[in-house]
């Protein structure tokens, strides 16, 4: 008795060790993708539009805010001396939503200030605009891909129980379980890309506001400038 149960104990340790056999049974990333089936087309979809507005938005933003240090002080001093013309083309150079506010601005000298107020909030409404381009639609993508995930594992567990429905006799768990994990993968793959958009996105809009607080700081100085002229 003791032997028979010594060896039973031992050919569950040996089946327990080839389950656990690296190497057998591993399912590769890519495997994964493909058998997520047709719902995973436009969360690759939705993956590739999060990533490039994410690039895109993210290099006009650095491009935006490059501007000279110095660029407010060097736009004092050609305003104070009379040299209006040179400030404007100083502006003209740097291409940037600060400097073109500015440029609004010394187009406006001679107007009343409150004139020249308006016309840079107006030019500066139009840049922050410019800013915010495709941040909504990113904001989209991080809750629409969690969703079309799920749709996607509800569509994947129907198949799933239509095929054990249909099954004759004994229902083999294998054939459960596969249809399961490969429609839960829809789900993985839909929060993944909703976390990446969602995060992309927070990190764009404080990038936004930084640059937007620079703005209304620099029209600020620049109408101080005037009155003071």
């Amino acid at each position: 008795m003791l032997l028979q149960t010594l060896s039973t104990d031992g050919n569950m340790m040996v089946d327990s060790l080839a389950i656990m056999e690296p190497g057998k049974g591993d399912i590769g990333l890519l495997d994964l993708m493909i058998k997520g089936g047709y719902m995973m087309i436009p969360l690759y979809a939705l993956f590739v539009l999060a990533i490039f507005i994410f690039v895109e938005r993210i290099i006009t933003l650095r491009k935006a805010s490059k501007s000279p240090k110095h660029l407010m002080d060097q736009i004092k001093i050609l305003v104070q001396g009379g040299h209006v013309e040179k400030a404007k083309i100083l502006c003209a150079q740097e291409s940037t939503p600060v400097a073109n506010m500015i440029s609004k601005g010394l187009e406006r000298i001679g107007s009343p200030l409150k004139n020249i107020e308006v016309a840079i909030e107006n030019v500066g409404k139009i840049e922050i605009y410019k800013l915010e381009k495709n941040l909504n639609l990113l904001a989209t993508v991080s809750g629409a891909a969690p969703m079309i995930g799920f749709l996607g594992t509800v569509a994947g567990m129907i198949r799933a129980f239509i095929g054990v429905a249909q099954e004759e006799g004994m229902v083999s768990p294998k054939l459960l379980s596969t249809g399961i994990y490969e429609a839960m993968i829809t789900t993985a793959t839909g929060l993944v890309v909703g976390i990446i958009a969602y995060l992309g996105y927070n990190y764009l809009v404080t990038q936004v506001s930084k640059l937007v607080h620079n703005m209304e700081y620099t029209s600020i100085e620049f109408m101080d400038i005037l009155q003071e002229k």
